[in-house]
């Protein structure tokens, strides 16, 4: 995956579309690909609310946030059912404990 662009050049190079270049030209002069800058430029004007964005990317943001829930429930899981083991260790321990201190009951005939 290649290194990002810091923040500043992106923003020098949004702002010379702004001024009125045309995509080619800036990116020829920045050295850059022309679909870069098209996303730059799609994402800052989503930024700024001057674009909705598209049913794409509002389903990836979705399906990324119901990913993070899901893994995040699967973690619980785990540590349910750890506990859950240790209380049913626990609860062995002390039922086979009051088992054997239990007087006798048993009658003799």
């Amino acid at each position: 995956m290649p290194k990002p662009y810091p923040p500043e050049f992106r923003r020098k190079a949004l702002d010379l579309l702004e001024s009125g270049r045309n995509v080619r030209d800036v990116a020829a002069a920045l050295g850059i690909a022309e679909s870069c800058l098209h996303r730059w430029r799609s994402r800052d004007l989503i930024e700024r609310g001057l674009k909705a964005p598209s049913a794409g990317a509002v389903e990836s943001a979705a399906l990324a946030a119901a990913t993070q829930r899901i893994q995040e429930l699967e973690n619980e899981v785990k540590i349910l059912r750890k506990a859950a083991a240790a209380v049913k260790e626990e609860a062995a321990q002390e039922i086979t404990t009051h088992q054997q201190n239990a007087p006798n009951h048993a009658t003799h005939e």
